[in-house]
C-alpha cells in the first residue's frame, strides 16, 4: 500500500484530504498501468506524476456546477497538469472504479487501526482476568443469585469474545480489501484487466473477481455487522459494570477521578456515565449494520442507492467504535473492585448458593432426583421467606436427616469442591 496513507487517526481516513489522495493515487496508478500495456506515453505518465495535485476548496467549488464529485475532481486535477497528459486521466474508467476502490482502502485502514485497538483490549482483559482468577463472586441468572464462581471468569469470558471479534475483523478486513477498475459494467470493455491487476496490487488489494458497476454490497454488509457485533461485545462489558455498581451491588464500579462530579444535584452519585455511554453507542452500530443490508440488493447492475448512506454509516461506525473501543479499554483497565463486597453479597443469599450442591448429593445418596429437589426446595422457600440461613431450614427436614449428618451438611456449605476446574477454564482459554 502507498505509504503516505498507511497510518492516519481515525477521523482523518475519512476527510476529504485522505479520500482525494487515495483517488488521485487511483488514477495515477491506472495511467502507470496502461503505460506498461504501450497505450500512454511514458512522457506523459511521467508529467502527471510530476505535475498531478488537487485543492479540495476549487474541487467542491467546481462540484457546485457539475453536481457530480468525480468529475469535478478530474477537472480540477487537470487544471494542474494542463494538456495534453490530462488527457490519459480516467482513460476507459468509470466513476465508481474510482469510488469503490478508494472505499476499500479506507475501511481497510479503519479496520486495521481498530484491530489494533481490540488486541490491546483483549491483553487488558487476560491481565485483569489472571488478576481475579480466584476472586470468589455470586453469579447470577435472570439477575438472580445462582452459584458461586470467580471474578475472573467473567473477564475470561470477556476476553475469549474478544478473540474471536479478532478473527471476525481479520475475516472482514479481508473481504473489503478489494478493488475494482473494470469500467462501466465492469465488462472490461475499454480497460485492459492488467490495469486493475496493477492498481490493486499497489494499494494492497485484490482485484473483485467479478463486478458490476460497482463492488458488491454484501462485502459492506459483512464489514458493518462485524462492527456491530464487537460494538455488542463492548455493550456487553459495559452492562455488566452497570450492574454491578448499582448502590444495593457496589462489587465493582468505573474509575471515579479526582474532581469529577456525578450529578449537578445530588453531590454523592458516582455514576457508570462511561459504561452508558458504550451501551448507547452499540445501538448507533447495529442500526447502521441494518443499513447496510439494505444496500446490498440494488437495481440491476447499480444505483446509487447506497452511495449516500455509505457516506454516513462508514465513517460514522469506524469512528464510534473506535471511540468505543478506546473508552472500554480505560474502563476495564482502572475498574474499581471489591472482593469484600462480593463475599458480603454471598453471605446475604443465607447460603442458598448451595442448593444444587445439596441436591446432587441427596441424589448421590440415594434419594430420587425428584425428592430430593422437593426437600431442597421447600427448606429454599422457607429461606427466602424467613430469611434463615439454608442449611437451618434445610436441617430440619427429618427425611433429610435421614440421609446426612449435620457435619456433612456443613461440608457442603463449606464450597471447597466448587470451584475447582477454574484453573482447567483458565488453560482452555489460554490464560
Amino acid at each position: 500500500m502507498i505509504e503516505r496513507y498507511t497510518r492516519p487517526a481515525m477521523g482523518a481516513i475519512w476527510d476529504d484530504e485522505n479520500k482525494y489522495r487515495i483517488w488521485l493515487d487511483i488514477e495515477i496508478l491506472a495511467t502507470e498501468a496502461q503505460c506498461e500495456l504501450g497505450i500512454v506515453p511514458r512522457e506523459d505518465v511521467d508529467e502527471i506524476r510530476a505535475k498531478a495535485a488537487f485543492n479540495v476548496k476549487r474541487i467542491l467549488e467546481i462540484e457546485e456546477t457539475t453536481k457530480h464529485d468525480v468529475i469535478a475532481f478530474l477537472t480540477n486535477v487537470n487544471e494542474h497538469i494542463g494538456s495534453p497528459a490530462s488527457r490519459w486521466l480516467h482513460l476507459g474508467m468509470t466513476s465508481s472504479d474510482v469510488l469503490d476502490t478508494c472505499l476499500s482502502v479506507q475501511l481497510k485502514q479503519a479496520g486495521e487501526l481498530l484491530m489494533k485497538e481490540l488486541i490491546s483490549l483483549r491483553d487488558i482483559l487476560a491481565r485483569r482476568a489472571k488478576e481475579f482468577k480466584h476472586t470468589i463472586c455470586v453469579g447470577r441468572s435472570h439477575g438472580i443469585h445462582a452459584e458461586p464462581m470467580t471474578f475472573g471468569l467473567k473477564f475470561a469470558l470477556f476476553y475469549e469474545e474478544c478473540k474471536r471479534n479478532i478473527e471476525r475483523l481479520e475475516n472482514a478486513i479481508e473481504r473489503i480489501s478489494f478493488g475494482m477498475i473494470s469500467g462501466a459494467i465492469g465488462t472490461f470493455e475499454h480497460l485492459s484487466p492488467k490495469v486493475e491487476e496493477y492498481v490493486c496490487a499497489k494499494l494492497g488489494l485484490q482485484p473483485a473477481p467479478v463486478s458490476t458497476q460497482v463492488i458488491q454490497r454484501d462485502r459492506h454488509a459483512e464489514y458493518l455487522s462485524t462492527l456491530a457485533i464487537i460494538g455488542s461485545s463492548l455493550e456487553k462489558i459495559a452492562l455488566e459494570v452497570r450492574h454491578l455498581q448499582r448502590t444495593e451491588v457496589r462489587e465493582a464500579e468505573e474509575f471515579f477521578s479526582k474532581g469529577q462530579k456525578g450529578s449537578s444535584a445530588m453531590p454523592h452519585k458516582r455514576n457508570p456515565i462511561v459504561s452508558e455511554r458504550i451501551c448507547g453507542l452499540a445501538r448507533l452500530l447495529r442500526s447502521n449494520a441494518m443499513a447496510a443490508l439494505e444496500n446490498n440488493a440494488l437495481w440491476h447492475e447499480r444505483d446509487i442507492s447506497h452511495s449516500s448512506v455509505e457516506r454516513v454509516i462508514c465513517p460514522d461506525s469506524t469512528i464510534t467504535l473506535d471511540y468505543m473501543l478506546g473508552l472500554t479499554i480505560k474502563l476495564v483497565d482502572t475498574l474499581l473492585v471489591y472482593p469484600d463486597a462480593m463475599l458480603n453479597t454471598i453471605a446475604r443469599s443465607h447460603g442458598l448458593v448451595w442448593s444444587q450442591t445439596v441436591l446432587l448429593e441427596l441424589v448421590r445418596r440415594g434419594l430420587t432426583r425428584e425428592d430430593a429437589y422437593a426437600i431442597v426446595q421447600s427448606s429454599a422457600m422457607k429461606t427466602w421467606n424467613e430469611q434463615r440461613p439454608l442449611i437451618d431450614t434445610l436441617w430440619e427436614n427429618e427425611q433429610l436427616r435421614s440421609h446426612v449428618t449435620l457435619e456433612d451438611l456443613q461440608e457442603l456449605f463449606s464450597g471447597k469442591k466448587s470451584l475447582g476446574n477454574v484453573d482447567y477454564i483458565f488453560e482452555r482459554c489460554g490464560l
